[in-house]
């Protein structure tokens, strides 16, 4: 089942001297529990991209449907709660709350929502990513590793259709990289999500289900299992060579 579908996505910065073209008509989709890495040089357009999936940006021009809803046709407001209760982000930076303990973190997107917490959810997600450990203490206690996994299970609170992660291994070492992203994949299958994750670590791409290359803000490049039947569609051209 489709869960992403984005069409003609085009996002241009323009001034009095120079345009930009950040995402120049990109048509990107993902189905239900997928796990779809985009991968490209710095400026590129993949966190574009990202930040456009997610609703935290809108399109010059295209469209974008979450599970059918149409992202441009919400107002700021309801755009807002359907990202809170539909989309769960990861960033490089952690983005924990310096001032909360782990388990307040964790939880504060289900506070912000007024919604109950399902403990034995929390209790299933914490196990699962190590951190019961780790739930009383503040952020700066933790490792990089560990903050990351409070905030991939903050992420996965609200029980997202879509995990989306904008580099998360960038500010980590090689080894705790491939924790992390083994852990996002096992979570995926566990909880039937979907999973996009911007990266520029090949070694990070290679784990996903499907490569999708951008550069210039087009997409270029698709590799992976669903690749030959989106570059029939005409979407985006194929690259062989890799079926996992």
């Amino acid at each position: 089942m489709e869960i992403v579908k984005a069409v003609g996505l085009k996002k241009y910065y323009i001034t009095d001297t120079y345009e930009v073209r950040a995402l120049d008509g990109v048509t990107f989709f993902a189905e239900a529990g997928e796990f779809v890495a985009i991968v490209g040089t710095s400026g590129s357009g993949k966190t574009t991209l990202l930040n456009m999936i997610g609703g935290l940006d809108v399109p010059t021009e295209g469209g974008i449907w979450i599970r059918g809803n149409s992202l441009r046709d919400m107002e700021a407001e309801e755009r807002t709660v359907f990202r809170r209760r539909n989309i769960g982000f990861v960033f490089q930076q952690y983005n924990l709350v310096p001032v909360l303990s782990v388990y307040e973190n964790i939880v504060l997107p289900l506070r912000l929502d007024g919604a109950g917490i399902d403990d034995a959810f929390f209790d299933e997600v914490t196990a699962l990513l190590s951190i019961r450990e780790q739930l009383d203490r503040l952020p700066q206690m933790l490792s990089g590793g560990q903050q990351q996994r409070a905030a991939i299970a903050r992420a996965l609170m609200t029980k997202p259709a879509i995990l989306l992660a904008d580099e998360p291994t960038g500010s980590l070492d090689s080894v705790t990289s491939m924790e992390v992203v083994g852990l996002m994949r096992s979570c995926a299958e566990r909880f039937h999500q979907t999973v996009i994750v911007v990266t520029h670590q090949e070694e990070v791409a290679q784990m996903a289900d499907r490569v999708v290359r951008i550069e210039d803000g087009r997409l270029c490049g698709h590799e992976g299992k669903m690749a030959e039947e989106e570059s029939i569609s005409g979407n985006i051209p194929l690259i062989r060579g890799r079926d996992r």
